[in-house]
């Protein structure tokens, strides 16, 4: 699942994630409150991944990522947090909040695609 309010954001990623692996859907939500109801409702499977941008209208993304840690169903999803920021004190905010890992949004769907083979790598 990736949480994000850009549009083309999302667009960018499915189209990395297929070459990464054509066989990985994604479900996206365009902010934190969307998301979580989406996350809580049973109407989807629970996510393998969350990718969840920093910065967000209406709940940001450490107010997701806050929420989705005190939910027993939820808590368990690595949630990798994304951002334009390369500072450290992001990150380190990120991770002290349950972040699995912290990622620095790419320039290119290049450079994505690369980031994202480490979190699915082929079987």
């Amino acid at each position: 699942m990736m949480i994000d309010d850009d549009a083309d954001d999302h667009e960018i990623f499915e189209l990395a994630l297929s070459q990464v692996d054509a066989s990985i859907k994604c479900e996206f939500a365009n902010d934190g409150v969307s998301a979580l109801e989406q996350l809580t409702s049973g109407a989807m499977p629970k996510p393998d991944y969350i990718f969840l941008d920093l910065n967000m209208p209406r709940m940001s993304g450490k107010q997701v990522l806050t929420e989705i840690k005190k939910h027993d169903q939820l808590k368990n999803i690595p949630v990798v947090v994304c951002s334009t920021s390369s500072e450290s004190i992001f990150e380190n905010e990120a991770k002290a909040l349950g972040a699995s890992a912290y990622m620095v949004k790419p320039s290119s769907v290049r450079e994505l695609v690369q980031t994202l083979k480490n979190f699915f790598p082929k079987v």
